[in-house]
């Protein structure tokens, strides 16, 4: 048995990596030429529309694992079916539940390492990518926060905007909106840059105050001042006020648990957010269905398929995998789905596929 792992494991690991590298270079291919398209537009130089396809590169990968596993299982099984190996093995022993169990080993490999590319190197990657593009172009629209703490009669309400961050994790362009507990405007602040400690105090740089009178009387009026420097405290901590601020993609799978439980306690929309964890959480699920689904194309007999027609066809399983992926959490957000049915559902539904397929091959070919 240690002979047949070592002959399975070998052709698997190799064909999925050998997969994975060609989906990375065509998709590298792919987003030069656009991101070069780009920087001609802006003037910028060939090297940066390279380093930031080069930056893409983690998360194609990502999204690409799932594929990648089931077109490089199905290439190796096909290739030991087409060679009649797989049917020796089957003549020596080694059932369908055994060769199922056999599967899943890489099978969980592969998803640990997705896993953990997607909570680490991906988010690194993606983080300076919106830097080198943030650095070279005019910054995007930024992000709303709303900040409530205190008692409801006494503490002010604040909505916090804030236009970019730069990698070292520095706000810019920040506008604060104080209100009183009448939902009231008291408190305008506005500053060049901020940067936020883990306590939720905010050292704002470059201050502009504008102040109104919480009792309007004939003699009150707006009182406008400026600072070099002020201390804001508020709720919002460095991880919530970066996960707000950068795009969704570039979010750990605890990120965006932190940015989804503050915005339920603000009372805001976090379904978006909550979608999009469960689906980083159960994504690395998706390479153990992967494998499952390729295992019954070692039972088709080479004389219904070469290995080409095989490849093909995982291929169209692999495209629809992730669109159905992608459709379930669209869906889920507009029917108001449970998030972690939204992001299970194509993982569930794909299992469930391979191994009524599975069933069928061993029962009646």
């Amino acid at each position: 048995m240690k002979t047949v792992r070592l002959l399975l494991y070998r052709d698997i690991a190799g064909s999925v990596v050998f997969v994975a590298l060609t989906f990375l270079a065509l998709f590298f291919f792919i987003d030069f030429v656009e991101e070069l398209s780009s920087a001609t537009r802006r003037g910028e130089a060939l090297a940066v529309a390279a380093l930031r396809a080069l930056f893409e590169a983690p998360g194609n990968l990502y999204e690409l694992a799932p594929i990648a596993v089931l077109i490089g299982t199905i290439y190796a099984l096909s290739r030991l079916a087409q060679a009649s190996e797989f049917t020796i093995l089957r003549t020596a022993g080694l059932g369908p539940a055994r060769a199922l169990g056999l599967l899943m080993l890489p099978g969980a490999l592969f998803g640990i390492f997705t896993w953990g590319w997607g909570e680490w190197v991906v988010p690194q990657a993606e983080r300076a990518s919106v830097g080198l593009i943030a650095a070279a172009s005019s910054p995007g629209p930024g992000a709303w926060l709303k900040n409530n703490t205190g008692s409801a009669a006494l503490a002010r309400s604040s909505a916090v905007h804030v236009a970019w961050a730069s990698p070292d994790g520095r706000l810019h362009q920040v506008r604060i909106f104080e209100f009183d507990a009448d939902s009231r405007l008291v408190r305008r602040i506005e500053a060049a840059s901020a940067e936020v400690d883990r306590s939720g105090r905010w050292q704002l740089a470059q201050v502009s105050l504008t102040d109104w009178p919480t009792a309007p009387t004939a003699t009150a009026t707006v009182k406008s001042t400026t600072a070099s420097f002020l201390n804001w405290n508020s709720s919002l901590t460095p991880d919530v006020v970066s996960a707000a601020v950068l795009p969704l993609h570039t979010m750990s799978t605890h990120d965006l648990w932190r940015y989804s439980q503050h915005l339920a306690t603000q009372e805001q929309a976090a379904q978006r957010y909550e979608i999009r964890f469960w689906k980083r959480v159960l994504y690395p699920l998706a390479c153990l269905v992967m494998t499952a689904l390729a295992l019954p194309f070692a039972y088709l007999h080479a004389r219904t398929g070469g290995v080409g027609l095989k490849v093909f066809g995982g291929i169209m399983l692999g495209i629809s995998f992730v669109l159905a992926n992608h459709l379930a959490g669209h869906l889920g957000l507009l029917r108001d789905w449970t998030p972690w049915i939204a992001a299970a559902a194509p993982s569930l539904a794909y299992l469930l596929l391979s191994l009524a397929a599975f069933w069928w091959l061993v029962r009646y070919r």
